[in-house]
């Protein structure tokens, strides 16, 4: 365990081979990625509750214990194989509880679910990358949206959304004669290809309210006391939860109920952590929510059109099937990339969240 004395030495050296800052506590697979680039190196400490300004200046922030970290480390540990020797605790540093975890380097190579991070300088580097790329198309609009999907830095939240798109892109790519066999302004007419193209789309849609209640979770890390409310859980939600990093992502996930019936501005109004961004305006709002009810058809009606679906798009006609081409398809997913690139950007900016590894 590091001594006051030598956490004064260390804090105020600038991050490096062997010293990272994190000013929140980031998710448990960050955490584990850390700890294997510098198991897999020269060793190393990650200090948690300190930010590294522009120019090498620290500000200590203090970790808060309203979340215990170690139930953080604990899971991130259990990601590893195999597990390093690894010391974690809180500390004080100038009036301020910070947190340590001190990473010993490691005789044998160690991987966090499969994937070898080794430290390259200030960097935690991916050694063996099965990061998703869009592969080169013949189709232009495929291959510009696939450049628009590369974006650093993001939350975690926000790599898992950008993962996701890339794959359905690859997956239209790679069934153009299934997906547009006349051309992608057209509607496939082939019945495995709509039924494929409904289950594409609504994945994507799917996945936008997958990256809300991930970047709560983060935002819920990152400043605990959000997650503060006079809202009612039993005690059965919670003894069923294993930890409480299990109960935060469970918490998110509860909140999105609203948004699951279609109503984007009664989950934001629920929600004030992603509200006060401000990064969603009203006219955004409801084209989302009209996206969302394109999927509402696809996933429980099979495309059917019906008078709920009207109210949103008068222009189609009850019972009718709703069909989409793929260039429409790639404006709705190009769309809600967008909003998510703004929502990601205000929230790393308000509540200094931690980027993915």
């Amino acid at each position: 365990m590091i001594s006051e004395a030598e956490l004064n030495n260390i804090i105020g050296q600038p991050s490096g081979e062997k010293l990272e800052y994190r000013a929140v506590l980031p998710p448990s697979r960050t955490v584990g990625q850390l700890i294997c680039g510098f198991a897999n190196s020269a060793g190393g400490i990650v200090v948690l509750g300190v930010s590294q300004k522009q120019g090498a200046r620290m500000q200590v922030l203090g970790l808060s214990e309203d979340f215990r970290a170690n139930s953080i480390v604990h899971k991130a540990i259990d990601m590893l194989n195999p597990v390093p020797v690894v010391q974690y605790y809180y500390t004080n540093f100038k009036d301020k509880r910070v947190y340590i975890i001190e990473v010993t380097p490691s005789n044998n190579q160690v991987s966090v679910e499969g994937k070898v991070f080794k430290r390259n300088g200030a960097e935690t580097t991916l050694q063996n990358p099965t990061t998703i790329s869009v592969r080169v198309t013949s189709y232009h609009k495929i291959q510009e949206l696939g450049r628009k999907l590369i974006i650093t830095p993001t939350t975690e939240a926000m790599a898992g959304f950008l993962e996701h798109y890339r794959s359905v892109l690859n997956i239209i790519s790679d069934l153009g004669t299934l997906l547009y066999p006349v051309s992608p302004s057209t509607a496939t007419n082939n019945i495995e290809g709509k039924i494929l193209m409904r289950i594409l789309f609504s994945s994507c849609a799917d996945n936008f309210e997958t990256y809300l209640s991930d970047l709560l979770y983060e935002i819920y890390l990152a400043k605990p006391e959000t997650l503060k409310s006079d809202e009612t859980v039993t005690v059965k939600e919670v003894l069923e939860c294993v930890d409480l990093q299990e109960f935060i992502s469970y918490f998110a996930k509860k909140k999105l109920s609203k948004l699951k019936r279609g109503s984007v501005t009664a989950f934001l109004s629920e929600n004030k952590q992603i509200e006060k961004l401000n990064a969603v305006n009203n006219e955004q709002q409801k084209e989302i929510e009209r996206i969302l009810q394109i999927r509402h058809l696809y996933a429980h009606n099979n495309g059917i059109i019906d008078e709920k679906f009207l109210k949103y798009f008068p222009e189609f006609n009850l019972n009718e099937q709703h069909e989409m081409s793929v260039d429409e398809t790639l404006v709705y997913l190009d769309y809600l990339s967008t909003v998510v690139s703004q929502i990601d950007t205000a929230a790393i900016h308000k509540f200094n969240l931690a980027n993915a590894v």
